[in-house]
């Protein structure tokens, strides 16, 4: 007996699977709440001085003892929040460049906005001036490596492989920059700055959390307002224009968002590698195609991350005072390899289009 497929029976198996990974989705994303708030009374509670971590959290909004309040207040939030902040804005900022440049090596720590934060910041090192200044440089600094970024990728027609070439150069060349100022440093100097652009979160105050975190929270609801535009541009150029939405304009406003969620967690952590890297790929590997769910679910794996690798440091590794950008170097390193060793099948080519 033959069996005949209605037009429906194609819709409902479509929707039954965008259905199960939304389900998917939600599970995930609940477990990286819990782990994220587990992490979170960790990181405050623990230290020279414990505190249980229920008391930790209730420190964190004022409640309980005195003490354990201006403890988590004073001297532990502001690392913490710092390294959730910076972690959900580059796992997100990493996302909008891989899908838009459509290239899954795509990310600040490659095409350059992280080597400009770094520059920014070593100016202001070498110069002597207020350590204040080093946040607004670094955020300076990434957005004037976009621009060049930009200037340079659209001189001779906008192509999303030029974009990830330009990068590459302009990252190198702002990269040997920075040596070069490192290299021409007092010796006073020379560790500061050297542990800064390997990606630190020690010595946050609640004016970088404050200024950072809300620009990157801004930055987030932007994100997942826009994800329906990245969604219309994957489908390609022509598909995008037909629906009414310019493409390179389109791509050029969220490589901007992409930009500056990146740079102002530069601003805040230095330029940890890897996490704008990895995040999406480990996202997409548990969750599936990219969604507005995911992307939400991209910026909470980001502040686990980096919370969880700030605690590693913290905690668990011999020496002390590492900054968190070794751990974060160290675990993406392979990764990295991983993605290249995939990007030269045959059969990848199409993923840098």
């Amino acid at each position: 007996m033959t069996t005949v497929m209605t037009d429906a029976e194609p819709l409902a198996a479509g929707g039954g699977a965008l259905a199960r990974q939304r389900r998917r989705t939600a599970l995930l994303s609940a477990a990286a709440v819990a782990l994220l708030v587990v992490l979170t009374a960790i990181g405050l509670g623990t230290g020279e001085v414990s505190i249980p971590p229920v008391d930790a959290l209730r420190g964190l909004v004022g409640l309980g003892d005195p003490g354990n309040v201006m403890l988590v207040q004073e001297l532990r939030a502001p690392r913490v929040l710092s390294a959730v902040a910076a972690g959900a804005g580059l796992g997100v900022a990493g996302a909008i460049l891989q899908r838009v440049a459509r290239n899954p090596l795509a990310s600040p720590d490659v095409v350059g906005v992280t080597g400009g934060a770094s520059l920014g910041a070593m100016a202001v090192i070498a110069s002597g001036a207020s350590a204040a200044l080093i946040s607004p440089a670094a955020l300076g600094g990434g957005l004037l490596a976009a621009g060049l970024l930009g200037l340079l990728a659209w001189r001779g027609g906008f192509t999303v492989s030029r974009l990830v070439l330009v990068g590459l150069a302009v990252q190198s060349g702002l990269a040997a920059a920075v040596n070069l100022l490192i290299v021409r440093f007092p010796a006073e100097l020379a560790s500061s700055a050297l542990q800064w652009t390997t990606g630190s979160v020690y010595g946050r105050t609640w004016t970088e959390v404050e200024a950072g975190g809300g620009a990157i929270l801004a930055g987030l609801v932007i994100a997942l307002v826009a994800h329906r535009r990245i969604a219309v541009l994957d489908l390609g150029d022509d598909s995008a224009g037909s629906l009414g939405l310019p493409p390179n304009t389109a791509r050029l406003q969220l490589l901007l968002l992409a930009v500056v969620l990146a740079s102002v967690a530069a601003a805040l952590t230095g330029p940890v590698g890897f996490v704008a890297l990895a995040v999406p790929h480990i996202v997409r590997f548990l969750a599936g195609p990219p969604t507005t769910g995911t992307l939400a679910l991209t910026a909470l794996t980001g502040a686990v991350l980096l919370l969880g690798a700030d605690l590693v440091v913290l905690h668990l590794l011999p020496v002390h005072g590492l900054p968190v950008g070794v751990v974060t170097a160290t675990l993406g390193a392979p990764w990295l390899l991983v993605l290249m060793l995939r990007q030269m099948k045959p059969n990848a080519g199409s993923a840098t289009r």
